[in-house]
């Protein structure tokens, strides 16, 4: 069973950058599609980005686009970050590392079947 780690969650102002990253256990996920998604209490978990680095695709929710990009470890590629720029309050969630096998850039949670265990971002104005 894969297992994915995230890090790199804190506590910032606005305006500050954050580095998210999530590594998988297993060589298999160099052949996944990798995302990054996060939930707020009392909302569903909402695609952030999601990318497949073999032909250099990749999806971002309108609410990042500009400020956020997704890229996976350029030698093993069983690794996927997530630099965020221009953090705002909005951007408080806990961010969640997924992983597919399939290789379609889905953007609906119930698509990707490995987890991580999330990580707290808050961003304080």
């Amino acid at each position: 069973q894969m297992q994915l780690v995230e890090s790199g969650g804190g506590l910032v102002q606005a305006g500050d950058s954050l580095r998210l990253s999530c590594a998988a256990s297993e060589r298999s996920a160099s052949s996944y599609v990798m995302a990054w998604f996060r939930q707020v209490p009392g909302k569903e978990r909402e695609i952030v980005a999601v990318e497949r680095w073999w032909d250099r695709s990749w999806y971002l929710a309108d609410s990042v686009k500009g400020r956020f990009t997704i890229s996976r470890d350029t030698t093993m590629h069983t690794a996927v970050y997530l630099q965020m720029n221009s953090l705002g309050p909005d951007d408080t969630a806990v961010y969640y590392c997924a992983a597919s096998p399939s290789d379609t850039l889905a953007i609906v949670a119930t698509a990707y079947q490995y987890w991580g265990q999330g990580t707290q971002v808050t961003v304080s104005s």
